[in-house]
């Protein structure tokens, strides 16, 4: 029990680094010009093609494996005081970690056969490209409702359970309704999920670490 709460600190840790690394990756290097039409955005994207591969392994399925890591630390810690909304919030994590790792092994297979496709079948490219970065945002992209779902879920029962710090758990909630609010389309949602996500990954992983376990 010790050891797996102190791995899931460790992995909550990450997926703060994870997102702050993302953030700047897709802020700086990986930020493709205004203006660029189909066959000059994936000149830039074939440019690119190597970090790309890096930055989706990384935000989405080393992500989703540490997000199982926590789920389950998280599930173990909290089932004995709040064994329903704890089984519930897990059904979503581990959803949640299922997509986003799907979602990073799409986008990763997807981006190099539009490449390849490009190169002999150029017509076609821009209606696969479509294809893929749909289906990519809708796994574990463009919303984020299933993990606003499981943040919030945890959250409150954590609340009702009385475990970890009491202030975690209200982060967690506003976290999760910013999560889940990504279903609406509007610009800046998921960016606010994200950046909220920091917080309470830093928080939740320094709490996991520091609290003697029972």
């Amino acid at each position: 029990m010790m050891n797996l709460q102190k791995t899931a600190g460790i992995a909550a840790l990450c997926e703060a680094l994870i997102y702050i690394t993302t953030f700047v990756l897709y802020g700086t290097v990986l930020a493709a010009p205004s203006g660029l039409d189909t066959a000059q955005k994936l000149t830039f994207l074939a440019g690119k093609q190597s970090l790309l591969f890096f930055s989706n392994l990384l935000a989405y399925v080393i992500f989703g494996i540490l997000l199982a890591v926590l789920v389950l630390a998280l599930h173990e810690r909290l089932k004995s005081t709040a064994a329903t909304l704890t089984q519930l919030a897990s059904i979503f994590g581990v959803l949640w970690a299922g997509l986003v790792i799907a979602s990073g092994m799409l986008a990763n297979i997807g981006l190099d056969a539009v490449l390849k496709l490009s190169l002999t079948e150029p017509g076609q490219t821009r209606a696969l490209w479509l294809s893929v970065t749909t289906i990519t945002g809708a796994l574990g992209g463009g919303n984020e409702i299933v993990g606003g779902l499981w943040v919030l879920l945890i959250s409150c029962a954590g609340l009702k359970a009385k475990v970890l710090p009491t202030t975690l758990h209200y982060l967690g909630i506003v976290v999760g309704v910013a999560g889940i609010a990504t279903c609406y389309p509007a610009d800046g949602l998921t960016e606010i999920f994200g950046l909220s996500q920091i917080i309470w990954f830093s928080y939740l992983g320094f709490a996991l670490l520091r609290q003697r376990q029972d």
